[in-house]
């Protein structure tokens, strides 16, 4: 979804509705689709009302807990807090003070943002994902019912002898009671703007993927230009070969044992 819609919830509902229409076309089913934006008010709003229309959605940019609430509330397909950045975030804020060994794994920033939603998510009936940036990381949050594992970082693991111990676990996380929180505009506005991080990292991962957006338009307006249309399809028809489409769900790694109950609802996918 384009960055710039960020703010607009009509405009958001009505892009994603035309991308639709061009998979419709394609002859892609729906059900294979996340369409993707970011967790501002506007854009949870907006995955609220493409949901009831049976569109699922990634919301990503997540940073903070007010986010995940009203994700949940508004029943998105797929939320994405960005552990990596949480992190960052905290390390530069630390400067000089920052120890390493003592934020790291379960102390990690953003590992504790992810136990903090996965606990929220358990007690409420919703399921989770995680994606991460290193193999702490994945260490520390084993358990969510999916995760989003880079090859390299597979590779690693497996080359790792260190065994793997569930950390995450779904009868735990309901023993310390977590009131249902519902956030109106007002609430989550609030909530979000006491939260300096998560504010200050959803605005700036806005301001980049505007960027990103602009330079790809810059791009294609180039190619046209030139008469290069050819070269802008053979470019598509070359990153449809590296990423096929696949049946079900995207790809993920899926946590053995861990029940697919409630993927329907509202998943978790964290980032880097």
């Amino acid at each position: 979804m384009d960055a710039r819609l960020s703010f607009d919830i009509k405009g958001t509902s009505a892009r994603a509705r035309r991308i639709l229409k061009g998979y419709d076309k394609a002859g892609i089913d729906r059900s294979r689709i996340l369409v993707k934006m970011a967790a501002t008010w506007e854009g949870i709003q907006a995955a609220r009302q493409l949901g009831e229309e049976g569109v699922k959605t990634n919301l990503t940019l997540l940073f903070s807990m007010p986010q995940a609430v009203a994700c949940a509330d508004a029943k998105v397909q797929l939320i994405s807090p960005f552990v990596g950045r949480i992190y960052d975030w905290y390390k530069k804020s630390a400067g000089s003070g920052w120890n390493e060994a003592a934020n790291a794994g379960t102390n990690d920033p953003g590992v504790k943002s992810v136990v903090q939603i996965y606990r929220y998510y358990k007690q409420h009936g919703i399921s989770t994902e995680a994606s991460f940036r290193n193999t702490g990381q994945i260490l520390a949050l084993t358990g969510c019912d999916l995760m989003t594992i880079s090859p390299s970082l597979l590779a690693e693991l497996a080359a790792s002898e260190t065994p793997v111990q569930r950390v995450l676990d779904a009868r735990s996380a309901v023993q310390t009671p977590m009131e249902r929180l519902r956030l109106d505009e007002s609430a989550f506005r609030l909530a979000l703007n006491q939260d300096a991080m998560g504010t200050e990292k959803l605005a700036e991962g806005i301001r980049q993927f505007v960027i990103d957006a602009i330079a790809l338009e810059r791009l294609i307006d180039e190619i046209k230009a030139g008469g290069r249309e050819d070269e802008l399809r053979h470019r598509c028809a070359q990153r449809r070969a590296m990423h096929p489409p696949r049946s079900g769900w995207p790809r993920r790694i899926q946590s053995k044992g861990l029940s697919d109950k409630g993927r329907r609802k509202c998943a978790l996918n964290s980032s880097s």
